[in-house]
Order: C-alpha cells, then sequence, then structure tokens
C-alpha cells in the first residue's frame, strides 16, 4: 500500500468557493524535497492527465520517435544589431499578436545559419522559456520571418495534425499538461525533448480534419484582416503624401561630438523641458500633413471622440473563470484571444465596472510602461476590462472609428503619440495628452469612408477568426476530451 498525503488549495471565488484536491505519493513529496506546498504539485495537471488516460481514444505522444511531431530550436548565436537590413527578427512572444511587428533587424553577418531560423507555413510554434507554453500557428503572417533560437518549432508529420495539435495545446487541459512533468511538477523549461513525455487522445481522422480546419479558416481571417489594415494605410499614407518614416527622421540637426542638437522657440515649449518631447520629427510630420490633409484637429474634438477616458487606480479583487469580468492588461491587447486573462469580482467592483468596460471600436492606447502600443476593441471583448494603464478613446460615430484607429496605429501616429511620454523611471502619458494628438482629415471624404471601412471590415474579420478558434477548442472538449462524459463533472 503506497502512503499518500492530500494537497490542497481553496478557489479563490467569493461566490462558491470549492477545494482543488489530489493524492500525492509519498515517493513524490521526498523527490521534490518534502515540500507541502501545493503550488509544487500542480492538481490540476494532475488531474487532467489522469482524466485523459481513461478518455475514449487512446493516448499517443506528441513528441518522440512514434510521436506525432518533430521539433526543433535554433542554436544560440550573438545578434549584430543594424538600423535596417533584409533582416527583421521576432521574439518568441509575438506569436501572440495578430499583426506582430519585428524587434529590430540583424545584419547578414550575425554568425549563424539566418535561413534556419525562419518559420514555416503550417508549422505549430510555442514559446519555450520566460512565458512558456503560449503557442500560434504560422499561416500567411508569419510564414518565412525569421525569430530567435529560443522558438519552439513543432513540424507534424501528417498535415491534419497541425491545427489538431494547436488546439490541444491552446485548451486548458492540453496546455496543463504540456506545462509539467507526470508527477505535476511545473515545467521551468521546454526542450523538444519534453514532447516526448507529453500526451494527446488519438482521436479519428475526421475529428482531426473538422478541428484542423477550423484552425486554418480563423488564421486565413486574420491574414485577410491584416492585408486590409495594410491597405487602409497605404491609401493613408498616398492621400497626405507620407514618406517612410525614417525619411522624416533624417532632419537637420546640429552636430557637435555625436551630440545631435536642435532649437526650441521659448513661445514653444508648453511647459516641457524634455528633449524628447520636442523632436523635430514630431512638428515635421504635423507639418507635412499640413500641407496635404483638409485640416488638422485633435482626438479630443467633438468631430473625433465622444470622450477620451483615463480609468481611476483601484485594488482588484480577482476570482476565478465565471465569476467575474475578464480583466486584460497592455500586453495583450494585440492578442486575438488574450492569454492569461483575470477576471475582477462582479460583487466586489459592481459600483464601477460600467465605468471600465469597453465596447466594439473603442480604440485602446498604452499608457505606461511601454507606451503607444494601439488597438481597435472586436465584437468579443464587449464589456472586458482593459486596466488602468490602457486609455480608451471612444469615436465620437462608427463613421470615424476604424479611420481614426489607423492613423493612431500608424508609423506616424506612434510619433505623436510617443513624444507626450513623462517620467524618469516608468514611462507615462495620460488622458490630456492623447486629446491634444493631432489628426489630419482628408480632403478626398470617400477615401477616408473607405479607409474607415477597411479598418472595421478588419475588426469584424478578428471576431469570426476568434468564434471558429472558439468552436475548434468546443469541439476538442466535447468530442475529444470530454467525449462521452459530463464535461461539468470533470471540470
Amino acid at each position: 500500500m503506497v502512503d499518500t498525503c492530500t494537497v490542497s488549495r481553496k478557489n479563490e471565488s467569493s461566490i462558491e468557493p470549492s477545494l482543488k484536491w489530489c493524492s500525492v505519493s509519498l515517493g513524490e513529496i521526498i523527490s521534490h524535497g518534502k515540500r507541502l506546498e501545493a503550488s509544487v504539485y500542480d492538481i490540476e495537471a494532475k488531474q487532467a492527465r489522469q482524466f485523459i488516460k481513461s478518455g475514449k481514444y487512446p493516448l499517443i505522444m506528441l513528441g518522440g520517435e512514434n510521436g506525432l511531431a518533430s521539433s526543433y530550436t535554433g542554436a544560440r548565436f550573438k545578434r549584430i544589431w543594424v538600423e535596417e537590413s533584409d533582416y527583421p527578427i521576432y521574439q518568441p512572444s509575438s506569436i501572440l499578436d495578430i499583426k506582430p511587428k519585428p524587434d529590430g533587424y540583424i545584419s547578414y553577418l550575425t554568425k549563424t545559419n539566418i535561413e534556419s531560423l525562419r518559420v514555416k507555413k503550417g508549422q505549430v510554434l510555442m514559446t519555450c522559456s520566460g512565458t512558456i507554453g503560449k503557442v500560434s500557428y504560422v499561416s500567411d503572417t508569419l510564414d518565412n520571418k525569421i525569430f530567435s533560437h529560443d522558438l519552439l518549432r513543432i513540424d507534424c508529420k501528417d498535415p491534419v495534425d497541425q491545427g489538431y495539435i494547436y488546439t490541444y495545446l491552446k485548451g486548458k487541459t492540453g496546455n496543463k499538461i504540456l506545462l509539467t512533468n507526470r508527477y505535476g511538477a511545473v515545467v521551468t523549461h521546454i526542450e523538444p525533448e519534453h514532447l516526448a513525455a507529453v500526451p494527446v487522445p488519438n482521436a479519428p481522422y475526421e475529428i482531426k480534419k473538422k478541428i484542423h480546419d477550423l484552425v486554418v479558416q480563423s488564421y486565413e481571417l486574420r491574414d485577410e484582416s491584416n492585408r486590409m489594415i495594410d491597405q487602409a494605410t497605404d491609401l493613408l499614407k498616398r492621400e497626405l503624401s507620407l514618406p517612410e518614416i525614417r525619411g522624416f527622421d533624417k532632419l537637420p540637426c546640429k552636430k557637435k561630438d555625436e551630440l545631435r542638437t536642435f532649437h526650441v522657440k521659448l513661445s514653444n515649449l508648453d511647459g516641457r523641458m524634455d528633449a524628447s518631447y520636442h523632436l523635430p520629427i514630431v512638428d515635421a510630420i504635423v507639418g507635412h500633413m499640413s500641407k496635404y490633409a483638409e485640416e488638422i484637429t485633435e482626438v479630443g474634438h467633438s468631430r473625433i471622440s465622444k470622450e477620451v477616458v483615463l480609468p481611476p487606480r483601484f485594488a482588484r479583487v480577482y476570482v476565478e473563470e465565471g465569476y467575474g469580468r475578464v480583466l486584460i492588461g497592455g500586453k495583450q491587447i494585440h492578442e486575438l484571444d488574450p492569454s492569461g486573462k483575470k477576471y475582477l469580482s462582479h460583487t466586489k467592483h459592481k459600483e464601477i465596472l460600467s465605468k471600465l468596460e469597453v465596447h466594439e471600436n473603442t480604440s485602446l492606447i498604452t499608457r505606461s510602461g511601454t507606451v503607444g502600443k494601439v488597438a481597435l476593441v472586436p465584437k468579443h471583448w464587449e464589456h472586458w476590462i482593459p486596466s488602468d494603464h490602457i486609455i480608451r478613446v471612444v469615436p465620437a460615430n462608427e463613421g470615424i472609428a476604424g479611420y481614426l484607429n489607423i492613423f493612431l496605429a500608424s508609423d506616424y501616429g506612434y510619433q505623436l503619440i510617443k513624444h507626450c511620454t513623462y517620467g524618469s523611471v516608468v514611462d507615462e502619458i495620460d488622458d490630456s495628452h492623447v486629446r491634444r494628438i493631432p489628426v489630419p482629415l482628408l480632403k478626398d471624404k470617400k477615401m477616408q469612408e473607405k479607409i474607415n471601412a477597411l479598418a472595421l471590415g478588419a475588426n469584424e474579420k478578428r471576431y469570426e477568426a476568434y468564434k471558429l478558434e472558439q468552436q475548434a477548442l468546443g469541439i476538442m472538449d466535447k468530442e475529444v476530451l470530454y467525449a462521452g462524459e459530463n464535461p461539468e463533472s470533470t471540470s
């Protein structure tokens, strides 16, 4: 008989407290340094492994010689950064973004096989260090992009397993199993060989194909939304005859001992003595737009926005999923379905939730830390709560919402947002700065309407992409993981 010890933790929900528990063998406790903290033994992962073991379909390993897929990372290398090159490189965390931007550019002199760092269409990508276990699927948007070495590339032996494995690893059950070893201890780094110990229910081909097709369709819609955003941005640049942003940055400045200097009139100081606020690039952008736009107004004008909201800081009371409103942070606003969502208590925050929630087609701008990230609220974020580090710009009407977002999210809008930054340690902007951001209105009103329609159409496609992915996750739960079971009894 095996001696066991019960390790438990309390559900933090203030509505229906419950107890999560599992039995841990004495041998496991000894192997973990005789530690009794529940955090050492991931109870949910341990239960998930036991559950799929007794499921409807036989198990097959994700990796290994007889597994569903092979995987690899890259060799470590020292990057040689340059201002611009043919080799933009992306960080692993950006795989979650709908439209990722490169972290910088590396030189062709970098001592590594750069071509081997490119990801390929159909691969499943996974972050394997830092924040581990986040997954994405390579469609047109990421195809052939260069990523750093510490990203796990998963190549499926059968193409139909691509969307199936992606869905399994993205879902709660599969992700929990991925992030722990067979004893339930949390894994801090994932290597390709770890996948040989990750069991996957081997569902029939028909179910796999159904899930795979939904994932592919979801990513095709994301690709299409990105193309529409690019088209809208190109139209904006064409109407305002805007050069590439680096053209504005090469402005005449006096140079002495490698120090760039410029003059600012006393009347233009605006109460700010920090040099970053008075960078010539800002005046150059506004001056250029003034020549080609019908007029230059501001974000805070009633024709542009109903209100610009800087939410108050407040003490947060978190609960488990199903008992509160979704809370997302600034790092997550470029994701389709933000990972690591938290939930604010309905009961503890009921008086302020209506003031904090956002609605479709509102523009979000990060205001601290990484300043100037912009996103347009899709339909499935309706009533969600962005953190107090995100400013909300509520559009005056649907006829300006998309156009405003395209401009703010452009390289030119970013410069106009960023120059307002203040703070010696943590960068900040506030709602008064956002209200004063210049916005060009086009001479060709029909073109402005077209740009607006493209942006709103792209946002709608992202909502459709979200629904398809949720449908795939639902099939994974109902027809694979919980097939023949009552999901409520196993959750």
